[in-house]
């Protein structure tokens, strides 16, 4: 995307990624206050667009300019649009002008804004300036937009995985059927217009459908910059930002890719600062409520139909009641009290109809605010909140009632006889097995979830490390966006692992944030406010740092008297209980189908082409600079620095085993990827046997190693000596013996799913040619007839892949087959989107 000046206008340039259809957007800067904008609707070829430019160029030259200068000017490369806004003068536009991959999911990217660029639309010829113009410029640019802001060209960040996913299994023929006469009219015409060298070949074109959708405008952030133009511009031209978190991690299972993506979505509604900020709005929206969703898949398969995608979804926000502090007093924390009596729970029901209407059910509370208090300060919120439950839940159905969980996590973490972990993990393994969780395949292996005997959530195994990682970076990213400092508490602290420097840490982040809340948390707050367009500036009202407060901002509706007012028994909206538990966002019913546009598309069609979109064939491309170099990496960060015994995520490591032990200190890229290197192929640690041995062993063993050979990262040792060998067979047994034991036995089918911690990748067949091992160890390790540590069965090829690869080594020795029909179709796919 790139914007070119004259003295009259803006052009704005788009493009695709390959750079093969263009479109075009005219900005008029003779007008001071009004935002005109015409939008091509023609999809210019490369050569077109090029040629169009040329003649803007020759036409805004003037004569007395001389021959050499040209009339269109670059402005500035951007990558989207954030939005129009304007303040007392003439209209900006905010341009994204650097990005950064952040995480990617089923072939389409997600990106973090770097850096933006606003930009003054009106020539300075018609500007008709005002002298608080510069005070509001820079209270909209506190909101920093290269701090946590996130977009996506495809993907739909604002909804869950799930909801996107269940978008795909809805039946289109009825969205076909209600499609407009003059969408289908534009389309015939564009095919009629359109050339085809094979049209005498009489290959009829694949179609598939292309879903376009609309967000969740409760997590975009840029809704009311986009809403002046969002009925004008083609909606390629809109794009939705969220604020809050994004992280992904590969964690590696074997060999096999697991990508684990941690989104958090900050809701726009009654956003603000920590103590600003409490409660809820008349309409129900609760301040600061962050959803966070979790989403592990299988990175080996991109597609979202053939790969596998799991996901769970928890939503935290304050709770859901006329309260606030008053932050006047200057107190580290200020006074809790009730703004308003709600004896019949109107706010709560208003918040839950959203959550009901969103997610389905049931819903589960976690309260976790204290319980016993000397002076009553946050227990006065769980005394107002567990009745208005109650209220609620006697006209739910039994059976989708609200469920309310009431923990003093502050008092546990007190006791020195309670373990916090211990005890949160049985609540979510209670709420999970209540709520369930998304996965889009139905023949995945466990139907149910059941804890491992052997795993202990203490354990630091590769997994938990980087899982706790990913958390404790989401939750400094949020802790930071409306609390003023990182988190105060941390995984360890409630472990009870922390060093003492973690304590002066904790004091020092609660002095920050201390000093925020009382200092600029107000200039944050007047920020959010104008970039939400929550205030809109205008000389006839009083200006954003006049007023005394803004509830009335807020809370829009206590200034006017209600029209309808709701039912405090059916506190639901119409149509809600009767799809319960599922979500009604999520049901193909009427309302829900007007949201969702369906185009018909060739097969080949580039906004419907993952494949393009993500390897990019267009391009060179370093594969040091790629997404998933950079990406955290399981076998990377938290493997020993031996990975010869168990390359798996699920065993127990020590904490000075761990590569980010290793590598942390390290400055160097090269260095490190030395390290990396050194990693990979180091042979195993030896067994208990082995480290008690004398010292002669040892140098014996040293020596020993110039000759070995390694296969798979296990050394075999060319020993000359019957002693030797003798010795070495014997800690060979000892090896196999200590992961699989010498008395198996068959496994029942209860256990038939348990996973072991200490089960170690099979040995190499060369290992059991060497070693003499009793007819017991010979034994399949699984229950599975094909499939042991001595026998594999041969992969079964169909005729398709036979075909496939013949014709590959048919066309190596320089014998090109016929071309088929699907041969004929990519190359005229390809031949239309690279030439016309």
């Amino acid at each position: 995307m790139v914007l070119y000046e004259t003295r009259a206008r803006y052009f704005l340039v788009g493009s695709n990624q390959a750079q093969t259809k263009h479109r075009v957007l005219k900005i008029d800067r003779t007008e001071p206050k009004d935002l005109v904008i015409i939008d091509d609707k023609h999809v210019y070829s490369q050569q077109e667009v090029h040629e169009l430019l040329g003649r803007l160029d020759l036409g805004n030259r003037t004569k007395i300019v001389q021959k050499g200068s040209s009339g269109l000017s670059r402005a500035v490369s951007a990558f989207g649009i954030v939005g129009f806004v304007r303040f007392l003068e003439g209209y900006y536009i905010v341009l994204i002008t650097k990005r950064r991959k952040m995480a990617d999911i089923g072939g389409h990217s997600i990106y973090k804004i770097e850096d933006t660029s606003m930009i003054y639309i009106p020539n300075d010829s018609v500007r008709v300036t005002h002298p608080d113009e510069a005070r509001y410029v820079r209270i909209f640019q506190n909101v920093d937009l290269s701090s946590n802001f996130y977009f996506s060209y495809s993907y739909d960040l604002s909804h869950s995985l799930q909801y996107n996913l269940t978008l795909l299994q809805r039946p289109y023929e009825q969205w076909l059927s209600a499609a407009s006469s003059a969408e289908e009219e534009v389309h015939t015409k564009s095919m009629q217009d359109s050339f085809d060298i094979f049209e005498d070949e009489g290959l009829p074109t694949q179609v598939v459908y292309g879903l376009h959708n609309e967000p969740y405008y409760k997590y975009v952030w840029n809704g009311k910059l986009l809403e002046r133009v969002k009925d004008i511009v083609h909606h390629d031209w809109l794009m939705y930002i969220i604020h809050g978190f994004c992280g992904q991690s590969k964690l590696l299972i074997y060999g096999r890719p697991v990508h684990i993506t941690l989104i958090a979505r900050r809701s726009s509604k009654f956003a603000g600062t920590r103590f600003l900020k409490r409660g809820a709005n008349c309409e129900g929206d609760v301040a600061n409520e962050v959803e966070t969703e979790q989403i592990v898949h299988d990175a080996s398969v991109m597609s979202f139909t053939a790969g596998s995608y799991s996901s769970y979804v928890q939503v935290r926000g304050s709770v859901p009641l006329y309260w606030s502090q008053d932050i006047s007093t200057m107190m580290p924390k200020p006074p809790i009290r009730l703004d308003q009596a709600d004896p019949y729970a109107h706010i709560a029901a208003l918040h839950f109809d959203q959550m009901l209407q969103r997610f389905g059910s049931p819903i589960i509370i976690l309260n976790l605010v204290k319980k016993r208090e000397k002076r009553k300060h946050e227990k006065i919120l769980s005394e107002e909140l567990y009745p208005a439950v109650i209220n609620l839940n006697q006209f739910l159905p039994p059976e989708h009632c609200i469920e309310y969980i009431a923990w003093d996590m502050a008092r546990y973490t007190k006791s020195k006889l309670c373990n916090v972990l211990d005890r949160l993990s049985m609540i979510a393994e209670n709420v999970v097995k209540r709520t369930g969780f998304f996965i889009n395949q139905s023949n995945f292996y466990c139907h149910t979830l059941r804890p491992d005997d052997s795993d202990d959530i203490k354990s630091p195994k590769s997994l938990s490390l980087l899982f706790e990682e990913l958390y404790e970076d989401h939750g400094d990213t949020l802790s930071l966006q409306y609390g003023g400092s990182q988190l105060v508490h941390r995984v360890k602290t409630y472990r009870k692992i922390a060093p003492w420097t973690q304590h002066s840490k904790d004091i020092m982040q609660t002095l920050s944030r201390y000093y925020s809340n009382a200092f600029s948390d107000a200039d944050r707050q007047d920020a959010i406010n104008l970039f939400l367009q929550v205030y809109q500036p205008s000389e006839i009202k009083p200006h954003l740092w006049e007023l005394p407060t803004d509830f009335y901002l807020h809370q829009k509706s206590t200034m006017a008297l209600p029209q309808d007012r709701r039912s405090y028994t059916l506190w639901w909206s119409e149509g809600i209980l009767s799809y319960l538990p599922v979500a009604y966002d999520e049901v193909p019913c009427e309302e829900n189908m007007k949201k969702v546009k369906v185009k018909r598309v060739n097969h080949f069609d580039e906004s419907t082409d993952m494949y393009t979109e993500f390897f990019k064939p267009y391009e060179l491309t370093s594969f040091d600079d790629t997404f998933g170099i950079a990406m955290t990496n399981s076998a990377r960060e938290f493997m020993p620095k031996t990975v010869g015994v168990d390359p798996s995520p699920f065993t127990v490591r020590k904490p000075e085993e761990t590569g980010k032990s290793v590598l942390g200190n390290k400055s160097s890229k090269d260095e490190t990827l030395l390290q990396r290197k050194t990693a990979a192929s180091a042979p195993p640690p030896p067994s208990e046997e082995a480290i008690s041995s004398t010292s002669e062993d040892d140098s014996e063993e040293d020596r020993d190693d110039e000759g070995a050979v390694s296969q798979r990262s296990t050394p075999i040792k060319l020993l000359t000596e019957s002693g030797e060998s003798t010795r070495t067979q014997e800690q060979q047994q000892q090896t196999v013996k200590e992961p699989y034991g010498l008395n198996l036995h068959t496994h029942t089918h209860t256990n038939t799913h348990k996973c072991s911690s200490k089960i170690s990748p099979p040995l190499p067949s060369i290992i059991l040619k060497h070693a003499s091992l009793p007819p017991s160890l010979r034994e399949p390790v699984s229950r599975f007839a094909e499939d042991s540590i001595y026998a594999v069965s041969p992969p079964h090829v169909d005729r398709d892949s036979r075909d496939v690869f013949e014709s590959h080594m048919t066309t190596g020795q320089g014998q090109v087959r016929a071309l088929c029909r699907d041969d004929m179709l990519m190359y005229r796919e390809y031949v239309k989107n690279r030439y016309m």
